[in-house]
């Protein structure tokens, strides 16, 4: 069974690029590695929905409730379910842009207290124990300022999912501050967690510094 390593972060932190990255190296260096990244926005049905909602077709994010938000995310990698198993099958390394936690981070960070807990609960309970997805060995989040997110975010070229510069979840700074928070107390509560600054006093660390960084901590943990 191969290692699965997951990489979070707000929009905007690289995830996709330093998956890429950390793919094409583990490959360089003899292993076996793929990449998978969610939502599967053309693949896969839930995935198509969940393009719709980033693009405003549900309604604003105060419109629909996470919990139903959730459940689109989720909905995606349980139809994704035997591709990522066979994948683990077949490889020495699954490297995933967003899993589980990001639907975590995401839609609980839009609640509060007692609502944010039962919402974080009832998400792990439907992909692991429900939709039986494999949980990761390790997860990275890539932690980025709101503020340098945003603007690189506006720099994006466009995404297949939505017409709009930046789509309901980009486009809210307060929201993304409340998303970034959650991943900090995920992170801090979990053992297989490692959190990967993506700024360096007040500047932003090079692609090919994180890369290495990263690398390197694939390199210690996997088997």
């Amino acid at each position: 069974m191969g290692y699965l390593v997951a990489i979070e972060g707000i929009d905007g932190s690289g995830k996709g690029t330093q998956a890429q990255r950390l793919t094409k190296r583990l490959a360089a260096e003899g292993r076996r590695a793929t990449l998978l990244s969610f939502p599967r926005y053309d693949s896969t049905f839930f995935g198509r929905a969940v393009g719709q909602y980033l693009n405003g077709a549900f309604g604003s994010l105060e419109q629909v409730h996470p919990f139903f938000s959730a459940l689109l995310f989720a909905g995606d990698r349980f139809e994704s379910r035997s591709l990522l198993t066979d994948a683990l099958a077949t490889h020495d390394v699954v490297v995933l842009d967003r899993y589980v936690a990001s639907n975590v981070a995401h839609q609980a960070a839009r609640l509060e207290g007692a609502g944010r807990e039962q919402l974080i609960k009832s998400i792990e309970q439907l992909e692991f124990e429900i939709y039986r997805l494999p949980r990761p060995d390790r997860v990275v989040l890539l932690d980025l300022s709101v503020a340098r997110a945003r603007q690189l975010v506006a720099s994006k070229p466009a995404r297949s999912y939505t017409d709009r510069a930046a789509d309901i979840q980009e486009a809210d700074g307060a929201y993304l501050t409340q998303v970034r928070d959650l991943y900090l107390d995920l992170a801090r509560s979990e053992p297989n967690w490692t959190v990967i600054a993506c700024e360096s006093r007040g500047s932003l660390r090079s692609i090919d510094d994180i890369a290495e960084e990263m690398a390197a901590l694939v390199k210690r943990s996997a088997p």
